[in-house]
């Protein structure tokens, strides 16, 4: 029979098409030359072993060929599959006869790679796409650890990228890019609208890559938080055999002169001397939107005293009409020393 395909690809001869794709990848991954640089020349061979017998094997018809002539049958002039007719000539030949002729022509071990896998070779220079430096951020590479790393096989592991049962290989896609978008306390009380520019490459209609600008708007909705995600899906760079990154902007929010945060409240404090927390303290706050509060009367102040002004802190997300609360908190300041005379009437005042 000559060579055995089943055996080169060790499956059984019942093996299914499923059974087929599984070993091939395996195989295929193992013995490309791109992975074996040191038996380049045996690695060689052995790919195109391999890569011929899932030619064979993943064809209904070559396969049946095989199955019922071997190799030299296959490579030679046969019928096809239940056409009846034996070897000396079939219906519609070329010679005149009235024959058909059944012809093995043999693939590129590399064009049948190519379209199971998607890409020539995932061993060699494809970087994932980045935005390139022209968007501040550094490239990300094909695997961890250099041309052949931890990860570099995961794209054409079951689940992981490599598509199972598909008939070729899901494109992998590129590890999404982050940047921080830079908010104020007041862009986040309010909202706005951000506008970001970023340089990509793109595939052009002759196959090129180029570089394009594009104008990315992000709307800040009122109350997002530090941490929120605005996602702009496959807007990295394009190349071939891999499905471009998200571009994804994370929200940090900037230190404020006046209020802090606390969830869905706002902390602003005031400071005030001992008088004016023992005999009462009207505040004066300007909102994150520019209005003005006057917060009044306020009793007698101790150090741990906090006023809770319901509605004035952040805008809840979920429901934008309603808010979280402004707490008042108050820094007292002492005196350093008192005379003997002030003594004595603070303690007549505080004892009467």
């Amino acid at each position: 029979m000559g060579v055995d395909y089943y055996k080169i690809l060790q499956v059984d001869r019942n093996a299914k098409d499923d059974d087929l794709k599984k070993a091939y990848r395996k195989l295929a991954m193992k013995w490309h030359p791109d992975k074996n640089p040191n038996n380049k020349k045996a690695a060689e061979a052995k790919f195109k072993q391999i890569s011929e017998a899932y030619d064979v094997l993943s064809d209904p018809q070559k396969r049946a060929v095989y199955d019922q002539y071997g190799e030299e049958g296959l490579k030679g002039q046969f019928p096809p599959p239940g056409s009846g007719f034996g070897a000396g000539g079939f219906p519609g030949s070329s010679d005149g006869s009235g024959y058909t002729s059944f012809r093995f022509n043999p693939r590129s071990a590399d064009d049948i790679f190519s379209e199971f896998f998607g890409v020539s070779s995932p061993f060699g220079g494809m970087g994932m796409g980045d935005m390139g430096a022209r968007a501040g951020g550094p490239s990300a590479a094909f695997g961890k650890g250099g041309m052949f790393g931890d990860d570099i096989f995961a794209q054409f592991r079951p689940g992981g990228g490599g598509g199972g049962g598909e008939s070729s290989a899901v494109p992998r896609k590129a590890a999404a890019i982050e940047r921080t978008l830079h908010c104020s306390l007041e862009d986040l009380y309010q909202g706005t609208t951000k506008k970001m520019k970023i340089s990509r490459d793109i595939i052009d209609a002759s196959g090129r890559p180029t570089t394009v600008e594009e104008i990315l708007s992000i709307e800040i909705k009122p109350g997002w938080k530090k941490g929120t995600k605005i996602t702009f899906p496959e807007k990295g760079n394009e190349q071939r055999g891999v499905i471009p990154a998200d571009v994804v902007f994370i929200v940090d929010e900037k230190p404020h002169a006046v209020f802090k945060r606390d969830g869905n409240d706002l902390i602003v404090t005031q400071k005030i001397s001992l008088v004016e927390a023992l005999t009462g303290y009207t505040a004066q706050i300007t909102t994150l939107d520019g209005r003005n509060l006057t917060i009044s009367p306020i009793s007698v102040i101790s150090p741990t005293y906090e006023e809770v002004v319901k509605g004035e802190g952040m805008p809840i997300p979920k429901e934008p009409s309603r808010k979280g609360n402004l707490r008042i908190k108050f820094n007292i300041k002492f005196p350093t020393r008192l005379t003997s005379e002030q003594k004595t009437g603070i303690r007549r005042l505080l004892t009467s």
